[in-house]
């Protein structure tokens, strides 16, 4: 009987000990909300590749391959979003007071109602307030190593140690944490203790939109500016969520508002990104709401951050000059027969950082503008946040010299090719360097930061 426990014992500890040596948590495959893939910027990087769930420091080598045979990387800029956050003080607090409702008011026999009830505990405080999580570290440790395993000869230990790979942050905790744990899945990927590599803070690069006043004013201030996504959530689509909620929790509709019922969904969504459980909260919507829950995330987004108005991505040309002045340099010292000078340029952001400089670049813009009548025609829109920004989501861009001069650029997101729009040729997916930057030549010879933020009346809109 000792020897079988003894056994029982030693299985078990191999067990754990494999899964904390992979950094896996043993949920992951087990318990993933049917509506988790909806969660929109609040969703894990893991929905965006699900053979992550499996591996989490898998590469998808069938897809990422270099233009050809004879390519070598010569540089490579990433531009990430953060990792897996806490909830804000502002999202804190409407949590709370749903909470409370539920608590007091709510009645009905569901074992999931029963459990937020008996069990469940509101354990966010306001002072977490965005800050990383152990997720969203491990998020960006893995990104780290995988990224290394898919360009061993650019995100090398020598690299690291001799100063080529540059590491730029937003000022915002969760951001400069995420840098070091960028770099901590480097360092003890190459088990390196002897010595530490600086990071810059550049809220200038990393967070543009608050320097940019036209847009602070115009845009991200303006109630006007998000007319749309106020129309939506008193429309009949969301009213129809609140209701089913309302319904599901037996409380008075007008208990159940627009913010409440986005309170309930992150609940849902943080629940999930941070421990890995799916929540009793994910019971109160199904997937119906959850696609309307998106929409409305992605509405407002593409208003106040995206393609709605000019200035959200041309708040971004700061960022968009600094990415093509690297692969310029690169390209100059690459043609010169010199050493490359920075290989490498790591810079974390947000979510804000990275959808104002995609749309600036054309990505995943629709025929037809988001708005609050046309939920039922948008089903198949490409504007689709949960797919574009889950947290750590990332644009790498690779200069690649494939010999004779021949210079080409590859653009991925989140780990897989993209197409610049409007660059498609199927025979050479991975287009010219010179006819990328021809593509964009007026934004390389305008677009200029100071003059698009300057607060006057524009001509088209006197």
């Amino acid at each position: 009987m000792l020897t079988f426990l003894w056994k029982f014992i030693v299985f078990h500890f191999l067990i754990m000990s494999c899964c904390l040596l992979n950094d896996v948590n043993p949920e992951d495959n087990l318990d993933i909300p049917a509506i988790a893939k909806y969660f929109n910027t609040k969703g894990r990087y893991e929905e965006v590749n699900p053979y992550l769930i499996e591996d989490i420091l898998a590469v998808n080598r069938s897809i990422l391959q270099p233009p050809s045979a004879q390519c070598q990387e010569i540089h490579l800029t990433a531009i990430i979003r953060h990792g897996t956050r806490y909830p804000t003080t502002k999202n804190i607090k409407e949590m709370q007071q749903l909470y409370n409702i539920v608590l007091h008011n709510a009645s009905g026999e569901a074992s999931w109602l029963h459990e937020i009830q008996t069990q469940w505990t509101m354990w966010y405080t306001e002072d977490m307030d965005g800050r990383l999580v152990q997720k969203g570290v491990n998020d960006l440790k893995h990104l780290a190593v995988r990224l290394s395993k898919l360009f061993p000869s650019l995100i090398s230990e020598e690299k690291l140690r001799g100063g080529f790979i540059q590491f730029i942050t937003s000022s915002k905790h969760r951001c400069v944490n995420s840098t070091l744990s960028f770099k901590a899945g480097l360092t003890e990927l190459w088990a390196i203790t002897d010595k530490e590599f600086d990071h810059v803070v550049n809220d200038a690069l990393m967070r543009f939109f608050d320097q940019c006043t036209r847009f602070v004013v115009e845009v991200d201030n303006n109630t006007s500016a998000v007319a749309e996504v106020n129309k939506f959530k008193q429309g009949p689509e969301m009213r129809r969520v609140q209701e089913k909620i309302a319904d599901r929790l037996r409380v008075p509709y007008s208990l159940i508002t627009h913010d409440l019922t986005e309170a309930a969904f992150y609940l849902c969504a943080y629940e999930f990104a941070i421990k890995a459980v799916t929540s009793p909260w994910c019971q109160l919507f199904d997937e119906v709401d959850a696609k309307v829950m998106e929409y409305a995330s992605d509405l407002r987004e593409y208003w106040k951050r995206g393609y709605g108005y000019d200035i959200n991505s041309k708040s971004s040309c700061r960022l968009f000059h600094d990415v093509f002045s690297r692969l310029d340099k690169a390209a100059s010292e690459n043609k010169s027969g010199q050493q490359v000078t920075e290989p490498v340029t790591v810079q974390i952001g947000h979510a804000d950082t990275l959808l104002p400089l995609l749309t600036l670049l054309g990505f995943f813009k629709d025929s037809d503008a988001l708005t609050s009548t046309n939920y039922a025609s948008q089903t198949q829109r490409s504007f689709r946040t949960s797919h574009m920004l889950p947290y750590a989501a990332n644009l790498v861009l690779v200069l690649y010299d494939c010999g004779g001069g021949d210079l080409r650029l590859q653009p991925l997101l989140n780990e897989k090719p993209v197409t610049f729009p409007g660059l498609t040729d199927p025979r050479a997916p991975v287009p010219l360097y010179e006819d990328v930057k021809e593509h964009y030549r007026e934004l390389l010879q305008g677009c200029d930061f100071e003059t698009e933020c300057q607060l006057f009346k524009h001509p088209a809109e006197v």
